[in-house]
Parts: C-alpha cells; sequence; structure tokens
C-alpha cells in the first residue's frame, strides 16, 4: 500500500522591477493577492500568497523589483528581497521576454547563486527561471533566451510562460510541486495570506493612485490606513495619503478634487468585495517632506524591518 506524500515549502519570487512577478503569484494562487500595476517598484513589501491542495502546500513570497536602493524606503525594499532569498525553498526567478538577459537580471542572477550555497530547512535550495511575457515576442527569440537562462547554469528548468494569458501557467505550478520538499501543511486551507485586511486595504488603494497618476507622483506616495470601522450598515474606512512636495499634493487632488474623487471611488469597488460589504471611504492627502529618505517614517508606514 503506498502513502501520499505531501510536500510543502516557500516558493520565493525574485527578479529585476517590472517583470511581472506580482501578476505571477496573482494567477498560480487564482486570486488577487499583490496589487499590479504597469509601473516599477509597484510592490514594496514581502508578501506571502498561500496555495493549499490536496498533495502540497505552497507558501508564494512575492517580492520588490531588486534594484539599487537610493533612500530609506529602498533599503527597506532591498531588506524584503534578501529576506526572501534567505527564506525560501525554491527560488522563481522572473525575466521580461521582451528584454532579454539584462545588466539588473545578472544582478539577481549574483544574488541567487549565493542564496543557493546558503543552508535551508530541507536541504538543498532550487531556482526555476520563468522567461514571463512571452505573448508580446515572436516565437524565435524564446529558444535563445531559454538557452541562455540555461547557461547560467543556476536554474533547474527554465519555463517560458505568460502570466496575463495564463500560458504555461498549470506547467509552472506543476514544475514547482515537483520540486517542493516533503513536509506538513502549515497554514490552514482558508487562509490566503499573511496580510492584514487593513494592509491589503491600503495596498488596493495606492494601487488606484498608481494607475491614476503618472511623473514622480506614484513613487511618492504612501497609504496609511488610519480607521476601518463596521457600522450596522455599511463599513468606515478612512486613510490618509502622504506625499513629499505641495506640487504632488495638488497633482493627486486634481482640480476640483476630481482625481481624488475618481481614485476613492475605483478603490472602492477593489475594496468592497475583500471586506464583504458596503464601505464609505474618506480619503486626505498630507505632504510628508522627503518621506521616504526619513528612516523612521518608513519603518512607521510599516515598510520592512529596522532599517540599519
Amino acid at each position: 500500500m503506498s502513502v501520499s506524500v505531501h510536500r510543502s515549502g516557500f516558493i520565493g519570487i525574485v527578479g529585476r522591477p517590472n517583470v511581472g512577478k506580482s501578476t505571477i503569484m496573482n494567477q498560480l494562487l487564482g486570486e488577487k493577492i499583490s496589487i499590479v500595476s504597469p509601473l516599477p517598484q509597484t510592490t514594496r513589501h514581502r508578501i506571502l500568497g498561500v496555495l493549499t491542495l490536496p498533495h502540497a502546500q505552497l507558501l508564494f513570497l512575492d517580492s520588490p523589483g531588486l534594484h539599487r536602493s537610493e533612500d530609506a524606503l529602498g533599503r527597506s525594499m532591498v531588506q524584503a528581497v534578501t529576506s526572501v532569498l534567505s527564506e525560501a525553498d525554491i527560488l522563481l526567478v522572473v525575466i521580461d521576454a521582451r528584454k532579454g538577459i539584462t545588466m539588473e537580471d545578472e544582478r539577481v542572477f549574483d544574488r541567487v547563486r549565493l542564496a543557493l550555497h546558503q543552508p535551508i530547512r530541507a536541504g538543498k535550495r532550487v531556482s526555476i527561471a520563468a522567461i514571463n511575457k512571452v505573448d508580446l515576442v515572436k516565437k524565435p527569440k524564446i529558444l535563445p533566451l531559454i538557452e541562455a537562462c540555461a547557461k547560467t547554469g543556476i536554474f533547474a528548468e527554465c519555463i517560458p510562460i505568460s502570466a496575463t494569458t495564463e500560458v504555461q501557467i498549470p506547467l509552472l505550478l506543476e514544475r514547482l510541486i515537483a520540486y517542493l520538499p516533503e513536509g506538513p501543511q502549515w497554514y490552514e486551507p482558508k487562509d490566503r495570506t499573511d496580510q492584514t485586511i487593513t494592509q491589503r486595504v491600503g495596498e488596493l488603494i495606492r494601487e488606484q493612485i498608481l494607475l491614476a497618476t503618472r511623473q514622480e507622483v506614484p513613487y511618492a506616495v504612501a497609504v496609511s490606513v488610519d480607521k476601518l470601522e463596521e457600522q450596522p450598515q455599511i463599513s468606515r474606512i478612512e486613510a490618509t495619503l502622504f506625499v513629499e512636495r505641495q506640487g504632488q499634493k495638488a497633482i493627486l487632488i486634481g482640480r476640483g478634487g476630481l482625481l481624488l474623487k475618481r481614485i476613492g471611488e475605483s478603490a472602492r469597488k477593489q475594496i468592497e468585495p475583500l471586506v464583504g460589504r458596503k464601505i464609505y471611504l474618506g480619503l486626505w492627502v498630507k505632504v510628508e517632506k522627503d518621506w521616504r529618505s526619513d528612516k523612521r517614517f518608513v519603518e512607521r508606514l510599516g515598510y520592512g524591518a529596522q532599517l540599519s
């Protein structure tokens, strides 16, 4: 009589900015856990997504794009990537098929090489390359890119995918499960993430800001959810949007408050399915000069661990 094997472990999703890491995690989970936008550095935290199957539990760790940090916020994002690299049993390295292997990708590969030699609870680590956005390139360009990834010597497999059209997403999931170590179910089947409702609400608001604004404004905005209160007929949510300059505040509010109103309406449509009821959403914009360079303020907003 054969005994079925249960597999579980952490899968760290890493790569340079704007290669589609969050979209891949959402597709693998079948649910939106990480916010997405066309802008690089959308993800600022290490975000856990849990997928529980009868024979396996996959603990995905989405991470910010690895980049050169210039301020306290950037350093917290790099720390989040470092945390994912140290925790994961499997490193899923995402590459943009449209741009091939760039110098930024090479820097990611260097970090992965180091991580592969670090001890892990389940023994040997494995890395897999996910060559994303293959739906946007001609097929003859894909094979040389697969060969280039294989030549690095750090990947157990190199899998071409498209997160937006779901091309080979089932195959990627199948291969990830195959490389998972044997292990128990760490989370209850109903658990989908370790983020609180307040954290998820804040991120959904920030996502709509990213989609509605341009230039420097998206990168200079932070969201603090100040109140999330259930009332008899409605939930009341109040949030402060921090920017660094008066000019950014004016852009975010818009003429006659129209842009801020549009952001609020779009965010409300995203938040209501999450909380399961109608909400009132109040948004206020406040200037906190150069907050991204203020270590204490960055920590107060919950970005990363204590910064050195």
